[in-house]
């Protein structure tokens, strides 16, 4: 008897898992986030290649042509010393060679592989911070909708608009390398005191391994590495015992691993770019409108405030106090390109404040006011910057502002060989067309494996050769210094006589010519995809 009344609850218990009683249940970030990942994926493969897009698909290009020693990503010269070729990079030029994908195509499809790394890392760090299961949903809809309400867009920006860009950038892929890391570190602040597993090596492991990761952030994205070292600084500053001898050699070797492994890379020497103010001045727009641009991330104010009278050691708050420091510091020395970690420097402000609206405890009026003027800022930067993101103009019933849609120049490149020479000074072409494998006369940014003087006379030889007060023999000197094969013009310059014209846009009116060869040859055509 007392068998069978075993075996019957036994059969219960079993049915009643069947019926669900123990099924898993996805979590409300997995649910939110996965959501995420296929809107935004979508919302990125539809904008065509514009900004640094054409840039990041020259670099793979040029690794497809030679992995071990690449040329110059936009230029006929040589590419050693170029910080672009990172060991993401190189990950994609072996991807492409493997494949034989174009460069534009491999950039494409990083977009979803990147935004998986950011949101498992967001994830994570999160889950460091709190156990609140909607904490992390409530984190990645800050960081994506509380900026401001004017645009930023930049690389390393994390707003709904900047996404639909730069997913497929080395920064996103850095940014989501940065979480993971602040996720380490808050595990390594947060671990058990030292015992035998120090005696025996085993407890220094996780502090070489986390430095490794710090070294490999530092050589894909530098800048961005900056923000990354400060957070995990941030977290060892708040490790209580990090004072004591075997804690603080612990956190010491975390540094020194990441130096050794930015040191051990062959391509570029990442600290010869320390100092370096040869694209200052592009960054100093920046600074521009800062308070337009990032208002509503203050909203995260309060909520570090609380977090700060709770513990002076909190990690997001020492995180944000240095953080801002950097900024301040770009700012005074005139080293603009530290403004380019704003976008992270929003992130202890807008985790801090989802953390603290997620939490279970019984909401009074401040917290209550706290939670409306959030969702009242999240409304005001969905409609008034961000929606247009994931808002197809077709289903738009406003008119959101739309990403930027540039032209393509398949239309050009179908008829060059591979590492033909351009020149051009439009804005567009000299950003796009050097990502199907086409090389520029002037490159259209500096590069540390280009000497900034021997770029601006490259660009003072383009300017003269579409003066209107040009020569023909100055013309051709230029054509036969830099090898050139093309001319694209826009509409309003004038075709040089001993140009043929080849093809034009429908669309810009922009018109490519053929130099330097007989003027009765017929262009190759080289069959190659393009957007």
């Amino acid at each position: 008897m007392t068998g069978t009344t075993l075996l019957a609850r036994g059969t219960a218990h079993g049915a009643t898992a069947l019926r669900g009683g123990g099924r898993w249940r996805p979590s409300p970030y997995l649910v939110f986030g996965g959501l995420f990942w296929l809107v935004m994926s979508l919302a990125f493969w539809r904008v065509p290649m514009c900004c640094d897009f054409g840039q990041h698909a020259a670099v793979v290009e040029r690794l497809k042509d030679d992995l071990l020693h690449p040329a110059h990503p936009m230029a006929d010269l040589p590419g050693e010393g170029s910080a672009y070729y990172s060991p993401y990079a190189v990950a994609q030029g072996v991807f492409a060679k493997v494949t034989g994908l174009a460069g534009w195509q491999v950039v494409k499809l990083a977009g979803p592989l990147n935004l998986l790394v950011l949101l498992t890392g967001i994830g994570r760090f999160v889950r460091g911070l709190t156990t609140r299961p909607w904490a992390p949903v409530l984190a990645l809809c800050a960081m994506v909708l509380l900026w401001g309400t004017r645009m930023a867009w930049w690389s390393g920006y994390l707003g709904l608009m900047s996404m639909t860009g730069n997913l497929g950038y080395p920064s996103t892929f850095a940014i989501g390398l940065a979480f993971w890391a602040w996720a380490w570190a808050g595990s390594l602040a947060r671990g058990p005191r030292w015992d035998s597993a120090w005696a025996s090596g085993r407890g220094l492991w996780p502090y070489v391994g986390l430095g490794a990761l710090c070294g490999l952030i530092l050589l894909i994205h530098p800048i961005s590495s900056v923000a990354a070292v400060l957070g995990v600084v941030a977290f060892a500053a708040s490790d209580r015992r990090v004072w004591a001898w075997a804690r603080l050699g612990a956190w010491a070797a975390t540094g020194l691993t990441a130096a050794v492994v930015a040191a051990l890379w062959p391509y570029f020497s990442v600290f010869s770019l320390v100092g370096d103010e040869s694209v200052d001045w592009i960054h100093r727009q920046l600074y521009t409108e800062m308070p337009q641009r990032f208002w509503l991330a203050l909203l995260g104010l309060p909520a570090l405030w609380l977090r700060l009278r709770r513990d002076r050691r909190d990690p997001l708050v020492l995180m944000f106090v240095l953080e801002c420091a950097v900024v301040a510091y770009g700012w005074v020395s005139g080293h603009y390109t530290y403004g380019r970690i704003l976008g992270l420097t929003l992130v202890p402000l807008q985790f801090a404040l989802a953390i603290e609206l997620a939490a279970p405890r019984t909401w009074g009026w401040r917290r209550g006011a706290l939670a409306g003027a959030a969702a009242l800022g999240a409304c005001v930067g969905f409609f008034q910057i961000q929606a247009g993101a994931v808002v197809p103009r077709a289903l738009d019933p406003i008119g959101f502002d739309q990403p930027p849609r540039w032209p393509g120049y398949g239309w050009a490149v179908e008829h060059m060989r591979r590492g033909d020479v351009v020149l051009t000074n439009g804005y567009w072409p000299t950003r796009s067309v050097p990502g199907h494998g086409a090389n520029l006369v002037a490159p259209a940014w500096p590069d540390a494996s280009l000497d900034e003087d021997v770029r601006n006379r490259r660009l003072a030889a383009v300017r003269a050769y579409l003066s209107p007060d040009s020569t023909r023999a100055g013309r051709m000197a230029t054509v036969r210094r830099y090898e050139v094969r093309w001319l694209l013009l826009s509409r309003d310059q004038k075709v040089p006589p001993e140009a043929v014209v080849v093809d034009w846009s429908r669309r810009t009116g922009e018109v490519l010519a053929r130099v330097g060869g007989s003027a009765g040859q017929k262009p190759h055509k080289e069959a190659r995809p393009h957007p």
